[in-house]
């Protein structure tokens, strides 16, 4: 029997220009012991509905119209009841631990405010309570951790205090929005392992809300799809995701990188529900003449040598000068071909970032060489020449959104850099390249004239990749590109960048805690472990056969969409 139940709920935004429908006639339910899942696109009501729940609809948002009831009562638009009750009956997890924690108190200090202040607990008996917490949601040693400041932990264990925080109180109800998206995977699967867990033992109701489709095969009872407000689909896991019956749910499914093989390319759906199979990239002559064309001769473009990379993090103040330095690579080597994707995978603080810091010349090394068309990139003799080879190398960034200047129209974003290595360039060939850029990655030219808040994540992510691709790299460096967009979007962007590197003949440098996106991106793959290189082989060979215990491991926490279909 449910104890938790959304009817008919209608959400609008009223701006000055029209009316936004963010949720129209939501209805599900929920029972005790039970974990539902809310996948959908950016911009599908996902997370406008879990905020409804506890009352924390941004302005101008407000409900219309439906119910929402927590054991029979009920709590829409009620904020008497809702301040009663928001982290006593329903608890929250948001997707950044970083955020959700306040940075100028210990662990302690938050805990025990948020026991007193649903209960009649003394200071005492708070922190005893806290303590429990802290091990029950496996955290080592919790007597003394418990004392640390927020930036003492890792994003996973950040994350485990935050769940401890939302389970303080004893609630009925955990929602949790995106709780995962930024964690590895083994940090992940040890997450999700825990909030199961805790749904059987505290017999909890929990809502997962997220656009990772491994996460809710492996980790939901039932799942609901929404797109633009409306839920398109729901029932069982196991039903939705192996007999879709919408067209969004179909087309969810079908852009998950498959775990248990590899693909050419993504296969993607039309409105009309037709499949998208072909390459969107159409390289006019204009394009291909001012690009020029490259041969392929598998010949070393870039080779990373023995690197040692050591950082004096400042925290420690010691004479022991030792103490206080981070070792974040250990004789790292590999190199990469001409014209093939290279993949680095990892957990955080593996040094993969670090890597790609090296070779963009934003770091030097302690020790060792990084040679591009074997001419060193740190040796200080070699300055003019590594400054011609730096427009060779570009970056695409994680997060498309704090990566492009807000006060710059995408027009002056894309041509910053060819004015930069282009000294001698005039206007009117200026325009000429922003046009072909802009084209190449599929987006109209009218979009030029617009600001980067004016468009979607996959979007921004798009002129990223036009902006990277100005000054006509041989080596682009993709450091999670994908890890922010949804998953149709990322299915979107990695077929791009598999075009861009198939007609352009470009070298790629992809870096992801992904797994399932470097099997469907890299021919070959370096895994890291805490600055050392475990193993590097062919991709296909790492997924079929890996040799290393810790590439086993991975591999065997992956969460896995054909688990279940």
């Amino acid at each position: 029997m449910s104890f938790f139940d959304i009817k008919n709920l209608d959400i609008e935004y009223q701006t000055r220009k029209e009316t936004i429908e963010a949720s129209k006639n939501v209805s599900f339910n929920l029972k005790r012991g039970e974990i539902i899942g809310i996948v959908g696109e950016s911009g599908s009501g996902k997370s406008t509905v879990a905020n409804a729940i506890i009352n924390l609809i941004d302005k101008p948002g407000k409900i219309i119209n439906g119910s929402i009831k927590l054991d029979g009562i009920e709590i829409c638009k009620n904020d008497e009841i809702i301040q009663n009750i928001r982290g006593k009956k329903i608890g929250f997890i948001f997707q950044d631990p970083q955020t959700s924690l306040n940075p100028l108190f210990t662990i302690k200090e938050q805990l025990v405010e948020t026991i007193q202040t649903h209960s009649s607990l003394n200071y005492d008996a708070a922190a005893k309570k806290s303590v429990n917490l802290l091990k029950e949601v496996g955290i080592e040693n919790p007597e003394k951790r418990i004392n640390d400041y927020p930036h003492q932990f890792s994003g996973g264990m950040r994350q485990r205090v935050v769940i401890a925080l939302a389970i303080s109180c004893e609630p009925d109800l955990i929602i949790a929005d995106e709780p995962t998206t930024a964690l590895d995977v083994s940090i992940q699967f040890k997450i999700l392992n825990l909030l199961k867990k805790l749904t059987i033992e505290r017999n909890l109701g929990v809502i997962i809300i997220t656009h990772d489709m491994g996460v809710i095969a492996e980790t939901t009872d039932r799942v609901i799809v929404m797109r633009f407000g409306n839920i398109v689909e729901q029932g069982k896991t196991s039903k939705i995701l192996s007999k879709p019956e919408s067209l969004e749910c179909k087309s969810l499914v079908m852009s998950v990188p498959p775990t248990n093989k590899k693909i050419k390319r993504f296969k993607l759906l039309s409105p009309e529900g037709g499949q998208i199979e072909n390459s969107s990239l159409k390289l006019t002559n204009n394009i291909i003449k001012n690009w020029g064309t490259r041969e392929l001769n598998n010949k070393k473009l870039l080779d990373f040598v023995n690197v040692t990379k050591v950082f004096d993090d400042g925290s420690i103040i010691s004479s022991k000068r030792s103490e206080s330095k981070v070792k974040a690579l250990d004789n790292v080597s590999f190199h990469i071909n001409e014209g093939e994707s290279f993949g680095l995978v990892g957990e955080s603080g593996s040094g993969k970032s670090t890597i790609a810091k090296i070779i963009t010349s934003l770091v030097s090394p302690s020790s060792g060489e990084v040679f591009f068309e074997d001419v060193s990139l740190h040796d200080p003799k070699n300055k003019i020449i590594k400054n011609r080879f730096m427009g060779q190398i570009q970056m695409i960034f994680q997060d498309p959104y704090s990566s492009l200047n807000p006060r710059f129209k995408v027009k002056n974003i894309i041509a910053e850099p060819i004015k930069f290595f282009q000294k001698n360039i005039n206007n009117k060939q200026i325009d000429e390249n922003v046009y072909d850029l802009i084209d190449i990655v599929g987006m109209s030219r009218q979009s030029l004239e617009r600001y980067p808040h004016e468009f979607s994540g996959g979007q921004r992510q798009r002129i990223s990749i036009a902006r990277a691709l100005a000054t006509r790299p041989r080596l682009l460096i993709c450091d999670e590109p994908t890890s922010a967009l949804d998953v149709s979007i990322q299915a979107q962007v990695l077929n791009l960048l598999k075009d861009l590197q198939e007609q352009l003949n470009l070298t790629i440098l992809f870096i992801s805690h992904d797994l399932p996106v470097i099997r469907q991106m890299c021919d070959r793959t370096s895994v890291l472990k805490n600055g050392v290189v475990c193993e590097t082989n062919d991709t296909e060979s790492i997924f079929i056969k890996p040799k290393n215990s810790y590439t086993k491991e991975l591999l065997k926490l992956m969460p896995k969409i054909e688990s279940i279909i």
